[in-house]
């Protein structure tokens, strides 16, 4: 499955800059890679730029970074929900918040992308298991329908998207 493959009704709107990034990989083709790129990238920064921000009031690297880790795990946690056929809607979250809360200037680069190398194996991991059937389920979160399988592209987009950003803004 490609990304070619979702319809339009498989996730809100506000989704669709994040699966255009993946391209034309499959889903754990995309999931696999996103994690070899993402760690040869935030490999390759140096220590003391991980705690830089190009504008006040913007996050730093680092933040950005958990802020890839947290939002991945909350949307793996909605893959799961519905893929098990669980018809909850579930609530949107504050970005802003989990990142000022994160403390994740305190941290250092390597405990934030082991975090994030056992966050994405996990995903991987999960999206395996999945059968066709649960890729298909929808669930509604933050006021909008989602299917599982979108959610598996939106992971790979958001982590791309953060990364370009990072590279546009930040390097």
């Amino acid at each position: 499955m490609k990304t070619a493959d979702i319809g339009t009704l498989e996730y809100n709107e506000y989704y669709k800059t994040y699966i255009d990034k993946v391209g034309d990989l499959s889903l754990l083709e995309g999931l696999s890679e996103g994690l070899s790129e993402a760690l040869g990238f935030f490999n390759s920064l140096p220590e003391d730029k991980m705690d830089y921000a190009y504008a006040e009031g913007k996050w730093t690297i680092k933040e950005v970074l958990q802020h890839i880790i947290d939002t991945e795990r909350v949307l793996v946690y909605r893959a799961l929900r519905f893929s098990r056929n669980d018809k909850t809607e579930l609530p949107g979250f504050d970005e802003n918040a989990y990142t000022m809360s994160s403390e994740a200037n305190r941290r250092s680069k390597e405990a934030l992308i082991e975090e994030f190398t056992h966050v994405r194996e996990a995903t991987i991991s999960l999206f395996k298991s999945f059968t066709n059937q649960m890729l298909l389920q929808k669930g509604k979160a933050s006021g909008g329908d989602m299917s599982v399988r979108a959610i598996g592209f939106i992971v790979i987009g958001h982590e791309k998207h953060h990364s370009h950003v990072v590279k546009e803004r930040y390097l």
